[in-house]
């Protein structure tokens, strides 16, 4: 399996190359060369398998064996999920009126990244540990990001993260997660600005190719194809727990409801059906619409500002795996697809072409969600069935009931709804805290403030300078070979 970006111009690359990039050398974003399309009997077969043998059978699909071999793909994917709470890992939830909700936050932080980030940290050391390498992952988040991907590099002696949040914009849950941390590889700033503001530095330090080469910087968000991968495994699950039986032809059709910010979930859901998975996608968002205005009106524009919201790890203007949901369904057209973002990169403003949103608009429904609309769903769940919902959750819910059809759905979870206490007050309900978040309150933390007027990009370059120096010292004391050029700019997003 060969990778290529979305805008054609860096050639291919293997899986590990793209693991180790964040944006390719064009601008564009890394997919497979190729998506594999699985046949009926592939699919009854994977039908029975657990949660966790669906993302061996599907990562073994985009990671050749002499890259990593089969068994120990199955041995990272397994040590990945040692530490989720749930037995089955992810679990459906059976609720009245055919609520089916999908609950993929039974990892460490709560949140349905330690999904595909305890995977993708485990594929970097596997690499790293074998290159006798090291990088700096360098991230900023609004909320689950941070954590997750914090919680799958903590400890790790060929790593250290560098995670930029933006103070008191954050829940208390989400940021004690960040800044209880205090192994010597995670290194935390809290910065004094919103989600905009703490892109700036970041991007300054992946612009700086001289400076990110040699420090091998990368980021952890859903610009990185293995986070897409793994989510794959989402959509295949929903539809084995919901498909009402696999013994009639056609297939039956099996609707996902997919909680939107960055699309990296929404995105792995569009590649399952170009592998042949018989589900109809729905991307739900908050107020934060573009893509339903893209969906609805082809009218990929941003707005004047980032409206906060309930939802708040949806509060995205700029969703950048829209570039490759685009590029799927312009037919994989490169060339389209880089006059498009280029265009858009320079009006922030873009009105696809008809027969790109026709194809859109044609396997891709949208919804937008207020925050009272969100607030009702969230009120009805637990009036009829005793059932709490994060408030994300809550805008798939919403969708589900405001359909006045039966169709066989499934909607995804992407957090407990612990993790946001403020917005179950607001709804009028009774947060129910597990004794691990409660624990945190009691917790040392660690954070370097970032205030309004300092020089954030020097702060986090000192840091990373740093962190490179402590390895190299560790490095001279094992004999272990140089520093390994690691190319491919990185991005940050929640």
């Amino acid at each position: 399996m060969e990778y290529i970006s979305t805008r054609g111009g860096a050639g291919t690359v293997d899986f590990e190359k793209t693991l180790f990039s964040g944006f390719a050398s064009d601008g564009g974003l890394f997919m497979p060369k190729h998506i594999p399309l699985l046949d009926r009997d592939t699919l009854r077969r994977w039908s029975s398998l657990s949660y966790p043998e669906l993302v061996k059978e599907l990562c073994s699909l985009f990671i050749t064996a002499d890259l990593v071999p089969r068994s120990t793909l199955n041995d990272l994917i397994d040590r990945a999920f040692s530490r989720f709470r749930h037995k089955d890992v992810v679990h459906l939830s059976r609720l009245k009126d055919g609520l089916n909700v999908l609950e993929l936050w039974h990892g460490v932080t709560y949140a349905f990244k330690d999904l595909s980030l305890s995977c993708t940290g485990q594929f970097l050391q596997y690499f790293l540990e074998k290159r006798q390498k090291h990088v700096n992952v360098v991230v900023g988040t609004s909320g689950d990001t941070g954590s997750s991907a914090i919680e799958s590099v903590r400890g790790q002696k060929n790593m250290d993260i560098f995670v930029l949040l933006p103070k008191g914009l954050c829940t208390q849950v989400q940021e004690l997660q960040m800044t209880t941390v205090i192994e010597d590889n995670i290194h935390i700033f809290a910065a004094h600005g919103n989600s905009d503001e703490i892109d700036a530095p970041i991007k300054e330090l992946f612009a700086d190719v001289d400076f990110a080469r040699k420090y091998n910087l990368m980021s952890l968000n859903s610009v990185n194809w293995s986070r897409i991968m793994v989510q794959i495994a989402h959509h295949f699950y929903a539809y084995f727990q919901c498909a009402p039986s696999l013994d009639t032809t056609p297939l039956p059709v099996v609707e996902i409801v997919v909680p939107t910010g960055g699309g990296g979930n929404i995105t792995a859901g569009c590649i399952a059906q170009k592998m042949g998975l018989p589900i109809r996608l729905v991307a739900v968002v908050n107020s934060n619409d573009i893509i339903h205005r893209t969906v609805q009106h082809g009218d990929f524009s941003l707005s004047e500002s980032v409206k906060p919201t309930l939802a708040s790890a949806m509060d995205i203007q700029e969703p950048y795996n829209m570039e490759r949901i685009l590029w799927l369904h312009s037919g994989f057209d490169s060339r389209l697809i880089k006059t498009l973002m280029e265009q858009f990169s320079v009006s922030k403003s873009l009105k696809l072409p008809e027969d790109l949103h026709r194809k859109l608009s044609e396997t891709l429904r949208s919804c937008s969600a207020s925050d009272e609309d969100i607030m009702r769903a969230m009120w009805r769940c637990w009036e009829e069935n005793r059932y709490l919902l994060c408030p994300h959750s809550a805008v798939a819910a919403y969708y589900h009931y405001s359909q006045p059809d039966s169709t066989s759905r499934c909607c995804l979870a992407p957090a407990s709804a612990a993790k946001f206490q403020d917005a179950l007050l607001r709804a009028g309900l009774v947060p129910q805290v597990p004794p691990e978040i409660t624990a945190l309150t009691a917790m040392e933390t660690r954070s370097t403030p970032l205030q309004r007027g300092q020089d954030w990009a020097q702060a986090l370059r000192e840091q990373i300078e740093a962190a490179a120096q402590r390895w190299e010292v560790q490095r001279c004391r094992l004999g272990s070979p140089g520093q390994w050029g690691i190319t491919g700019q990185g991005v940050t997003q929640a």
